[in-house]
């Protein structure tokens, strides 16, 4: 936003419900109301200028409150009214994100602090010493504390990351079109990933099948 910014003071119309009909508006700073149909005598039209980005209206201008408050066809589009409460109201509710997040992470084993990291990093996480990972799991905690209580409450997120782990020990690969998951060793095929499914979110899920438990518990004896 520029500077200094006007928005219109004059020339614009408030629908009345309950006449029922359009009435015109105009900002004047001698008049009481600002319906030009209630205005008496001269009328000495006053701009409207938010200064770098706000409008600060003094409790006395109780017209241009109302004007903009309530009939402005421009609020809540090109301007709108700061509520002190619900601002409150939203900080709240992200200070209690935060504090539930940090609390999870402080009580994350280092197997599902890996898992979560993982999501977050990628792969970067097999390099990190037992120190860093607590304390880029608490940061991104603290940064992102909807996301991180999502994956921390998601009941597939360490087979998802037991199933990057297999492809990056390989014992188990994923192929090039990112259809297909066979084992290593033999080529034999595994499963096939179902289409627009995240490769490593369908094999999470085929573990749980009556197939993939059997292959889960090999992937993890190997990983051992």
């Amino acid at each position: 936003m520029p500077l200094s910014k006007s928005i219109k003071s004059a020339n614009i119309y408030y629908f009345d419900e309950e006449l029922g009909y359009e009435r015109e508006l105009k900002y004047c700073e001698n008049q009481r109301t600002s319906f030009v149909d209630e205005m008496k005598g001269d009328q000495r039209l006053s701009h409207i200028i938010f200064r770098s980005g706000s409008l600060f209206v003094p409790k006395n201008k109780v017209t241009l409150q109302k004007l903009l408050s309530l009939y402005h066809p421009h609020r809540n589009k090109a301007f709108e009214e700061q509520n002190l409460e619900k601002k409150a109201d939203n900080q709240l509710d992200w200070l209690e994100f935060e504090i539930a997040a940090l609390n999870a992470a402080k009580s994350l084993d280092i197997n599902m602090a890996e898992a979560v990291m993982r999501v977050e990093i990628g792969s970067k996480v097999t390099e990190m010493s037992s120190s860093e990972l607590k304390r880029d799991l608490l940061l991104f905690a603290k940064r992102q504390p909807q996301l991180f209580l999502e994956l921390v409450t998601d009941e597939n997120i360490e087979l998802r990351n037991l199933a990057v782990k297999a492809c990056e020990a390989n014992i188990v690969e994923l192929s090039q079109d990112q259809r297909t998951f066979s084992w290593k060793s033999t080529g034999r095929k595994l499963m096939t990933v179902p289409f627009d499914e995240n490769p490593y979110s369908a094999l999470a899920a085929w573990f749980k099948t009556d197939e993939g438990v059997d292959v889960f518990s090999q992937i993890e004896k190997r990983l051992k």
